[in-house]
């Protein structure tokens, strides 16, 4: 895992003797990540909330290619919440037209990577032209054994409940007992199956709360939470969320 590092961190850097001591311990497998304070960056820099939401695509890129070279299995990013359309409309607009320009960039190099591309979330809601890069970039990346990239748009947590019973209810009818309702069942039908819950989830900006991301999934799931606003968010604030994870004990409910 260090060698993946080679040439692009110090190594008489504080975080190098980060990256050192995180590989002494088993990493987590799934991190999701809550990518917040985008406005309040700009704010105190005196420009527009949209120039937050662009230098906050740097960190992405930042933690996505840490994660792979980590060798993280599973990274989860909270893009787009379905109470995010509240806001106003020209935010929105430009908030999907950086979506569509990451995904144009950075698919070549998902693709390089071996980085496994997915989007999770009422996705059918969304514009056609942004549909359609999404199904292009999923496709393009399909076949990628590398790290799985999880972006949620158009997310929510108690929706995706709402739409994993729509689901069950379709796919089995009348012939639905009510002993067939377990948490297997509805593990299995949520919008992410085949990806292990989060083991740690990173949320940024200094807010203490889950906004509505994953409630089913991180029912024991590590929260860690920093003041550092997401454009702030790097290589370095990565590793000390998971040094801060290797240090604390696992029970899931056990002693």
């Amino acid at each position: 895992m260090i060698e993946n590092f080679n040439g692009y961190i110090d190594k008489e850097s504080d975080e190098y003797n980060l990256l050192l001591e995180i590989s002494k311990k088993p990493l987590p497998a799934h991190i999701a990540i809550i990518m917040d304070g985008n406005g309040r960056w700009a704010k105190k820099r005196g420009l527009e909330r949209f120039e937050g939401h662009k230098a906050g695509i740097k960190s992405v890129r930042d933690v996505v290619e840490t994660s792979a070279r980590l060798g993280i299995k599973f990274l989860s990013l909270y893009a787009f919440s379905v109470e995010n359309w509240k806001r106003p409309k020209k935010e929105i607009m430009q908030l999907m037209g950086l979506l569509k320009k990451y995904i144009k960039e950075e698919l070549p190099t998902l693709k390089k990577n071996n980085i496994r591309f997915k989007a999770v979330g009422r996705i059918s809601e969304l514009d056609v032209s942004v549909r359609k890069l999404i199904s292009h970039a999923e496709s393009q990346t399909a076949k990628n054994s590398g790290l799985h990239l999880n972006i949620a748009l158009n997310y929510g947590g108690r929706v995706e409940i709402v739409d994993t019973f729509k689901k069950i209810l379709n796919t089995y009818g009348k012939d639905l007992k009510v002993d067939d309702i377990d948490e297997e069942l509805i593990s299995k039908n949520l919008y992410m199956k085949d990806t292990p819950d989060p083991d740690l989830l990173i949320r940024t900006s200094g807010e203490l709360r889950i906004s509505n991301f994953f409630i089913w999934e991180i029912a024991y799931t590590e929260l860690y939470f920093t003041k550092v606003l997401w454009p702030d968010f790097n290589r370095k604030e990565l590793f000390s969320a998971i040094k801060d994870f290797q240090n604390r004990q696992r029970r899931f409910g056990g002693i």
